[in-house]
């Protein structure tokens, strides 16, 4: 079925590989009603046209939002007439280019402009002004090249962190903190701050979106995506996935093609 919905991505410039997953615009020509899951990945949204609906929220999205990390499922209702340019960022990397804690964009999408930060403002500006993509990212890694710092941060130990709970979505706060050599009260004030909710949290939409990928690979065996992703057991698995994904494995299989955004890439 023709929803409507035509999506194009693009790679970041070599510079920006670490902290930039991808780009992507998004038009939409028709009424579509998307169910999305928490992705674990923090985004920047410009929208050209009219802005998504978000039914669980009761709230539109800004012409220019910033989205951080959600715990539930939730659905984005379009129009008809959308046009967006989206710029999706690693999980501990967002926070290299804006002052304000991700914490603060928990369970929530923040206006840009209510950051009320003049050259965040300025670039927003700018990129409606744009007349296409190409012109659009150009100008958004400018501002971003210009926010990367060659000194060491304790931000950059959490890379290792995200990485090790991709890895292994059961590790424990207590052997990531040693991991990162703090102390674990240290380590969960700085993930939280950097990523947007605690590291406990996190690692289960890790776990979620491991499920997702592997059910994405053409795994039907319930059992086994339950023993690979991490869970404690089947019924685990089904409460878990119930919660972030608002239905069983099962039924969400007969609604919708299944993908992971946190364990795949499209470009």
């Amino acid at each position: 079925m023709d929803t409507g919905i035509k999506i194009s991505y693009y790679k970041p410039c070599e510079a920006l590989k670490p902290y930039v997953r991808y780009y992507y615009t998004l038009k939409c020509g028709s009424h579509t009603n998307v169910l999305t899951f928490p992705l674990g990945l923090p985004q920047i949204i410009f929208h050209f046209k009219n802005p998504l609906y978000i039914p669980e929220l009761k709230e539109f999205q800004s012409k220019f939002t910033i989205s951080g990390q959600v715990n539930f499922p939730s659905h984005v209702v379009s129009d008809g007439n959308t046009e967006m340019f989206v710029a999706v960022f690693y999980p501990h990397t967002l926070s290299h280019f804006i002052a304000t804690p991700l914490s603060a964009f928990y369970n929530c999408e923040i206006s840009g402009f209510d950051l009320e930060s003049a050259d965040i403002n300025t670039v927003a500006a700018q990129i409606f002004d744009c007349e296409d993509t190409r012109a659009r990212i150009s100008r958004l890694e400018h501002f971003l090249l210009s926010r990367i710092s060659n000194n060491y941060s304790r931000k950059d130990m959490l890379r290792g962190a995200i990485q090790t709970i991709l890895s292994d979505p059961s590790v424990s706060v207590d052997r990531l903190s040693s991991l990162s050599c703090i102390g674990r009260k240290q380590f969960e004030r700085i993930f939280h701050a950097n990523i947007g909710m605690n590291p406990k949290e996190y690692a289960v939409i890790a776990r979620f979106q491991k499920s997702l990928w592997l059910m994405q690979q053409g795994n039907r065996n319930f059992a086994d995506i339950a023993y690979t992703s991490g869970y404690a057991d089947q019924s685990h698995f089904n409460r878990d996935f119930k919660r972030y994904a608002g239905m069983t494995p099962s039924s969400l299989l007969k609604t919708q093609p299944i993908y992971s955004d946190l364990y795949s890439c499209p470009v």
